[in-house]
Order: C-alpha cells, then sequence, then structure tokens
C-alpha cells in the first residue's frame, strides 16, 4: 500500500483551521475552495467534485473534536484502498501544522494522489491563511 504524507504549515490558529477541517460538508467553501467545486451531504458521505472533473464518495470515518483529529475514507471501482486521516496541531507563533496521511491502492495511483493534495495543500493555505482575512 502506497501511504502519502503531507505536513501542510498554515498561517492561521490551530482552531481555526481544524473548525474548517471538521466542517465535513464545507470543502468547496472553507477549505480547498477552487481545488473542490462542489460539495454535498448524503448521509455519512459527502460527494466532492473536483476541479479537474473528478467526482468522489468519501465517507466520514471520525470527527474527533479533543484532538483535532478527521479520518475519512474514499469509496470507488477504481480504488482499491483509500483511507485518510487529517489532523491539527499547534506550529507556534498563532500557526498551525496540519498532517494529513493518506494510505492508497493500487500504488499505481499514488503519483497521482500525491500530486493532487500538494494542489490541496496550497489551496488550504490560500483559504485559511492570515492573508486571506
Amino acid at each position: 500500500m502506497a501511504s502519502i504524507h503531507k505536513d501542510i504549515i498554515i498561517d492561521a490558529n490551530p482552531n481555526d483551521v481544524w473548525d474548517a477541517v471538521r466542517d465535513f460538508g464545507a470543502l468547496h467553501t472553507r477549505l480547498v475552495p477552487g481545488f473542490v467545486l462542489d460539495t454535498r451531504l448524503d448521509g455519512d458521505a459527502r460527494i466532492v467534485t473536483f476541479s479537474n472533473g473528478t467526482v468522489a464518495r468519501e465517507l466520514l470515518v471520525d470527527c474527533d473534536d479533543a484532538r483535532r483529529r478527521l479520518v475519512y475514507a474514499v469509496i470507488s471501482e477504481r480504488i482499491k484502498q483509500h483511507s485518510a486521516s487529517v489532523q491539527v496541531t499547534a506550529e507556534g507563533n498563532g500557526r498551525s501544522r496540519l498532517a494529513w496521511t493518506v494510505d492508497v491502492l493500487p500504488h499505481e495511483i499514488a503519483t497521482y494522489m500525491n500530486a493532487q493534495m500538494d494542489q490541496a495543500a496550497l489551496a488550504m493555505q490560500k483559504a485559511l491563511g492570515k492573508a486571506a482575512a
């Protein structure tokens, strides 16, 4: 299984970053606007439309406010396995560290997934950073 890890520094208070991460249905407006065009809730899942036209169904596994950690899984015919966790911690000086880990199969999709996560990281920094306020 391929594991992809991103440590994203965001120039924003960890509580504010966590508030955006935990808002499961607002990817397109709060967390990664522009990278995600639409998010629609369907029970414990969200249907996500990405800017490249891809649509994914992501199932909420856990949302832990005490640890500021969210876990989700993608349900897809193309992907055999996809689980992800996002955890927000304080980085100091009012900044946040967002640790994002995705475990995915098949291995061949990891390069694409890694590039997509890089784009999402930039969108997060732009949307949540103090300059955005």
